[in-house]
């Protein structure tokens, strides 16, 4: 297997959000009160769980794909299992090898002494599995394929970044989590639309299918904002204890964006499910970016004073 299909199969673009989704836990969780004063080896815990968060998605796309070939041969047949260029094998040794890898490496980050990264990883492990694979296979129940989305790869992904500094233990780490969970609850549908024609083949009732287009448009449009109304409600509650101004700023730089994002889906809500990739869809990892940095930078502020 050469290395251009390895890295086709693992779908690069894909890998960025989790990476920076661990990074910026870290160092949110690095200015968060008591601030954690800067070591080496706390830089390295925060980098090689970034490159774990990376491999662990790299897995479950691996997963994904495998038990989604039928409905990639409909949806996505230029992709490596469906076109041939890779087999059912490969693709098998290449998924395990890379939760694997994930594993241990979250097993080495221990900041307090206790594994806590690692039980939240193998908890996000298994729930991939369940999104995937049968007989659970969530991604055919509707809104269970969201929350086997959201719980993982929003509240789960941060948590983990904030267990590369301190313990996960409080209020605080779980709050953002729950924050960026919500907004992958509705946002990650954004991919279901255009994929309805196989999804309904390989009978996964995504939401567009169970309630069309347009009312699955007007469904996830609030979870482009009100995830991060939490943001400044979190402030004011003393939760978040970043820099309360950029933390005010980044909410409302959100809800704004959210609302633009919004706009874009239910003007034409048909072409969501016309077009291969909407602009939605790049605009939800664009927030998501957003979203990452201005954490991480809204708790350094502070911790740079």
């Amino acid at each position: 297997m050469n290395r251009k299909l390895l890295i086709e199969f693992m779908r690069p673009f894909t890998l960025i959000a989790p990476a920076l989704g661990f990074f910026s836990g870290g160092f949110t969780a690095m200015g968060a009160d008591p601030p954690t004063p800067y070591s080496h080896i706390m830089l390295y815990y925060i980098l090689s769980g970034s490159l774990m968060a990376a491999l662990l998605n790299a897995a479950s796309n691996g997963l994904n794909q495998i038990y989604d070939l039928e409905i990639d041969r409909i949806n996505k047949p230029k992709r490596p299992l469906p076109s041939g260029k890779m087999t059912i094998k490969q693709a098998w040794i290449v998924t395990i090898i890379l939760y694997f890898m994930a594993w241990i490496l979250a097993w080495l980050i221990v900041p307090t002494g206790a594994h806590e990264c690692f039980y939240l990883v193998a908890i996000a492990s298994i729930l991939t599995y369940l999104y995937s694979a049968p007989p659970c296979r969530t991604k055919r129940l509707g809104i269970f394929a969201n929350v086997t989305i959201a719980v993982p790869r929003g509240v789960l992904l941060k948590v983990a970044g904030w267990s590369s500094v301190k313990s996960i233990i409080g209020v605080e780490p779980w709050y953002i989590g729950c924050i960026f969970g919500l907004f992958l609850l509705g946002s990650a549908s954004t991919k279901d639309f255009s994929d309805m024609k196989g999804d309904k083949e390989g009978n996964c009732i995504t939401l567009p299918i169970k309630y069309g287009v347009k009312k699955a448009a007007y469904m996830i449009s609030p979870f482009f904002v009100l995830p991060f109304a939490f943001i400044p409600l979190g402030v004011h509650l003393d939760i978040l204890t970043g820099d309360p101004l950029c933390l005010y700023i980044l909410g409302i730089i959100l809800m704004i964006y959210g609302c633009y994002v919004n706009y874009l889906i239910l003007r034409k809500p048909d072409a969501l499910a016309t077009e291969e990739n909407h602009v939605s869809w790049m605009h939800m990892y664009v927030m998501m970016f957003v979203a990452q940095i201005g954490f991480a930078l809204s708790y350094l502020v502070k911790f740079l004073r």
